[in-house]
């Protein structure tokens, strides 16, 4: 087993309908490279607007221990034979855990955590799926590119 610690604050730079649908739980996991997975920035940097753009707002989430075993328990609910696992992805050097935490060097500056998935059972389809935490509007809020950090 890896030991890591969740870093204490995640960002996720996104238009606002899709971060107003987070704040009540509800997430996207996308496929990516066999995995389903959801990706969050452990950088609150306002350049990460124009990298992940059209993103207009950034959902901060506080208590991120708390968040990812809600995330972890309802996507087991959902996909019961996917085993998760989440980590911080390495830029230009493979992952110990693997492709999906392995990006270029020229992807650096997006400092992310990822969430991912993968099926048990072979064959299974890569589809987005959309799960729901229930609401984290108690540790999370939303923020504007122009919001000064306290």
């Amino acid at each position: 087993m890896h030991d890591y610690q969740r870093p204490p604050t995640l960002y996720r730079y996104a238009p606002q309908d899709e971060l107003e649908a987070a704040l009540r739980g509800q997430f996207r996991l996308l496929p990516d490279g066999g995995f389903l997975a959801l990706s969050f920035s452990t950088a609150w940097d306002k350049q990460l607007f124009d990298v992940f753009s059209p993103a207009d707002r950034c959902l901060v989430i506080h208590n991120t221990e708390l968040f990812g075993e809600r995330l972890h328990r309802a996507v087991q609910r959902t996909l019961p034979n996917w085993a998760g696992i989440d980590g911080q992805v390495e830029y230009g050097v493979r992952s110990p855990l693997g492709a999906a935490f392995s990006k270029s060097l020229g992807q650096a500056q997006e400092k992310e955590w990822q969430f991912a998935w993968r099926s048990m059972s072979p064959g299974a389809s890569l589809n987005p799926v959309v799960i729901n935490i229930g609401s984290i509007e108690q540790f999370a809020e939303l923020r504007d590119r122009d919001t000064l950090l306290s």
